[in-house]
Order: structure tokens, then sequence, then C-alpha cells
């Protein structure tokens, strides 16, 4: 999606640039630039920010072809009914749009696969290791399904023909800047609250590795910051 697009929609929309910086997490002076043409290339990195936000627009608007729910009221009967070309995720009754993943974020996730897949076959294990896209019914209800990029899954029955139902053991997730908000903090939370054993979030652009291992005592918190 391009900025002159991105304009477009906004006008559609009716959004302001206060409302969009602050659902890109990005400051309003670097919005207001980019709409009125004074920036006239955005950085890489801001640019997957705004589309992530025209997006999750876009996604809502899909679904309002067909239902009159909103944010908030969304199912899984509503997630399965997305075209298929359309990835999103559904946390809570909200639909959040998921952008194609770029190379260098297929390239980390399959070394990560890589590594973690022969470590377990070399020690004997049974623990499956799942690539994205893989949903994931993470509380088995009907209003939460989420797409991780890697998991480990050590109790074979909840990796069924669709999905796996309930949480993994181990999640990873690149993130990104469309993604970040959501990986630090509704994930991780929702991570937590499921029974998942351990989050990983890996971040290439501060180069360094978030490892949270949720079944360590309370105080201990954040478990490691790992540079890449």
């Amino acid at each position: 999606m391009n900025i002159e697009e991105m304009r477009q929609m906004k006008k559609e929309k009716g959004y302001s640039c206060a409302q969009i910086a602050e659902l890109a997490s990005l400051p309003l002076g670097t919005v207001q630039k980019i709409f009125s043409g004074e920036t006239r290339s955005p950085r890489y990195d801001t640019l997957l920010a705004l589309e992530s936000v025209f997006c999750e627009a876009e996604v809502v608007r899909e679904r309002a072809q067909y239902t009159t729910a909103k944010q908030g009221e969304f199912t899984l009967e509503d997630y399965y009914a997305l075209p298929e070309d359309m990835r999103a995720e559904l946390i809570d009754g909200k639909l959040y749009a998921m952008a194609s993943p770029r190379v260098n974020h297929q390239k980390i996730i399959g070394e990560f696969h890589r590594q973690i897949a022969n470590y377990i076959m070399e020690n004997g294990g049974d623990c499956e290791v799942l690539l994205s896209p893989v949903d994931v019914q993470l509380d088995c209800d009907n209003r939460t399904m989420l797409v991780p990029d890697l998991v480990i899954v050590c109790k074979g029955e909840k990796v069924q023909p669709k999905n796996v139902y309930g949480a993994p053991d181990f999640v990873l997730e690149v993130t990104s800047v469309s993604t970040r908000k959501r990986d630090y903090t509704l994930k991780l939370g929702k991570y937590a609250a499921a029974g998942v054993r351990e989050y990983w979030i890996v971040d290439p652009l501060k180069n360094r590795i978030m490892v949270y291992n949720f079944e360590a005592d309370v105080r201990d918190g954040l478990q490691g910051v790992y540079t890449l």
C-alpha cells in the first residue's frame, strides 16, 4: 500500500493524523509531515507501521460486508469467513490485520526452526515445532485465534488437524514496527494468562531477544535480554 492509497483511505474513513499516530505508535509530527507531503520518502519501517493501521481497517471493512459485528464482537465464524488472501488474528473478539511477512522475517524464523528442531531431534525429544501460519486457539474459546511465528507443543493431543487447541509450551514472535505494540503488551499478557511456559520476542530492529519464562518465580520478572 503506497502513501497515495493511504491518503485516500484516510479521507474515506475520516481518520485524523492524531488517530493514525496513536494506532501506528508513531509521533504525530511524523504522520502529519507524511500526509501533508512534506516528507516525500518516509522510512521503510514507518511505512509498515502506517500500512498496518489501514490494513486493520480493511479487515474490519471486509467483515462488515457479511456481519454487523463490531470490534470486540467478532468470533471464529467471522475469522474463518475472511478471504484466504487476508491475514489476520482474532484477539478477544477483535480482528487485527497481519501484513505479509518480509524476507528477513522469514529467514529469522527459518533459522530458529532449524536450530530448535535439530536440538529436539538430537536429544530424543518428542515435542513438535510448528512454523507460521498455524492457528492457535489459545483460550479454547470462539473469541481468540492467534497466528504466532513459531510454537513448540509438547502435548501431542493439542495439535489437531485444523489448529493448535490450547496454549503451546513455547511461543516465538519476530516483531516489527507494525506489530511491536501488540507483541510486547497484548500478546505478552495473553500468553502468560493462557499458560504458555516461555515466550520469546525477537526484535531485529533493536538487535535483541526478550525472554519471558512464565514458570519462574514472579519476582524474577523478565528472565533475560539477549543480543542477536
